[in-house]
């Protein structure tokens, strides 16, 4: 008779004894119990998870055996299902007690996650599940990222700043019409196309009437009444500033992080600064600030997938400091003891330009993918103009001023995944390899900033890999 039995849970056993036996001792009979079929012949059945023993005795009490029985949880389904579904790894179930402990190697971590998850419907709670799995090999994830963006500006502007200096009854009367250029807020250069008409200037103050009446301003419309600017050369003259300007603009932004993790671990990787922000007052009304991180950072979290495939679980973002947005707190003005206005700068609290991609995609090593992109065109189109006269025909045209936007962006956001392993250090470049600090004589006579890059002669296995001659990360 063996000295131990195994059972799982539900289960039976039959045991042979060598003599006959008439009483049967169960310790704990709510773990196991015996059934007598014939003197010599005796099933055990599991009834719950546990340990217990069972002795048995002859027909003058003398004892025959004592077998400790050990109930555990069911896995021969779950090893059924182990050996057909990863026929690559070499792993097994076990039940101890209540619980069921994986062991063996893995050929990924994505197989021993699903050996966990179908382990625990066989338990009461998940927590039951021991996993003593270990993957195969060590497998690392090299994730290179690119986000890509084309900015393009145009803006046009075109007006005529026109103004009449006329005598009526002898008083001098001056109007004139100024390009508020309301979409731009203003023009883009003081620099003036063209210039039309005579520039008048007072020479003679006899024309002016005593006492000068003060100037008179209408709101909205450009035009005004000015005593001091007038022309007694000629009464009556038109003159005007033709303004006539475009800019275009081009912004590329580039940025490449890349990060290594291994399989079912996340890495982040940030490249920028923090900036402080306000977020209340303490005790003794300091401010307090917390630190919001900007730059190129890169978050993810690979896990490697049957047949080389990689999930991925990332976040990236690329984002600046800009003042468009941005928000001025404190601002205004005081007065001194001496009763001098002082103005009193505010806090400004610049605002950022964000680009930020999150998403979870799966592919293969060495695969890219576009992950987001985006194309935004924005025209923007203002005509100012006087009412009425601007639709007389020609002259319709020296009333009017046209403001002109657009704005055109493509960002693109792609993502390439690698499986790597280590390699030794001299098959690695770094931006500094082969830079050495130039002499007085190279930076004074020749203006150099670096040393002329060679061969690095640090072993002949980088030596053999490193071109000759003045290439670099850095080339003068």
């Amino acid at each position: 008779l063996p000295q131990k039995l195994a059972l799982s849970l539900n289960k039976a056993a039959i045991l042979e004894l060598d003599r006959d036996a008439r009483d049967v001792v169960i310790a704990n009979p709510e773990i196991a119990d015996a059934v007598v079929r014939t003197p010599r012949r005796i099933f055990i059945l599991s009834l719950s998870v546990g340990q217990t023993n069972a002795i048995f005795l002859d027909e003058d009490g003398r004892h025959i055996a004592t077998i400790e029985i050990a109930v555990s949880a069911d896995v021969d389904d779950l090893n059924a299902y182990l050996r057909r579904e990863m026929p690559n790894s070499n792993m097994a179930a076990d039940g101890v007690g209540s619980s069921v402990v994986l062991s063996g190697e893995v050929a990924s971590l994505n197989e021993a996650s699903i050996a966990q998850s179908v382990a625990a419907q066989t338990v009461a709670e998940p927590e039951q599940v021991v996993n003593n799995v270990a993957i195969q090999e060590s497998q690392q994830v090299l994730i290179k990222v690119r986000v890509s963006e084309m900015s393009r500006t145009i803006a046009k502007q075109f007006g005529v700043n026109p103004s009449a200096i006329a005598n009526v009854n002898g008083v001098p009367v001056i109007a004139s019409a100024g390009n508020q250029f309301s979409l731009l807020g203003r023009a883009l250069s003081d620099i003036s196309g063209a210039q039309f008409g005579q520039v008048c200037q007072v020479t003679s103050p006899a024309l002016l009437p005593d006492p000068i009446p003060p100037g008179l301003n209408f709101p909205g419309t450009g035009f005004g009444f000015s005593p001091t600017n007038l022309c007694n050369a000629r009464p009556n003259n038109v003159q005007g500033i033709i303004q006539a300007l475009e800019r275009v603009g081009l912004v590329r932004t580039l940025a490449e992080p890349n990060l290594t993790a291994v399989s079912g671990e996340s890495a982040r990787f940030l490249a920028g600064g923090e900036f402080p922000v306000p977020v209340g007052r303490d005790r003794n009304g300091n401010i307090t600030v917390e630190f919001k991180p900007f730059g190129v950072g890169l978050s993810f979290t690979p896990v490697v997938l049957a047949r080389g495939r990689i999930s991925l679980q990332l976040s990236t973002e690329v984002s600046e400091l800009s003042n468009t947005g941005a928000l001025t707190l404190g601002g205004g003005t005081t007065t001194d003891e001496l009763g001098n206005t002082i103005n009193v700068s505010g806090l400004t609290l610049p605002a950022l330009q964000v680009r930020r991609t999150e998403t979870t995609v799966e592919l293969p090593s060495g695969g890219s993918l576009a992950i987001g992109g985006l194309i935004q065109q924005q025209t923007k189109q203002n005509i100012d103009a006087f009412p009425g006269v601007k639709d007389l025909p020609v002259l319709g045209a020296l009333f009017r001023s046209r403001d002109f936007q657009n704005d055109e962006t493509e960002l693109v956001v792609t993502v390439t995944a690698y499986l790597v392993d280590p390699v030794a250090e001299t098959q690695l470049v770094t931006p500094d390899q082969g830079y050495s600090t130039p002499t007085d004589l190279e930076t004074i006579l020749l203006g150099r900033l670096n040393a002329v890059y060679g061969e690095d002669s640090q072993s002949e296995a980088a030596s053999a890999s490193v071109p000759s001659g003045t290439v670099g990360y850095i080339v003068q």
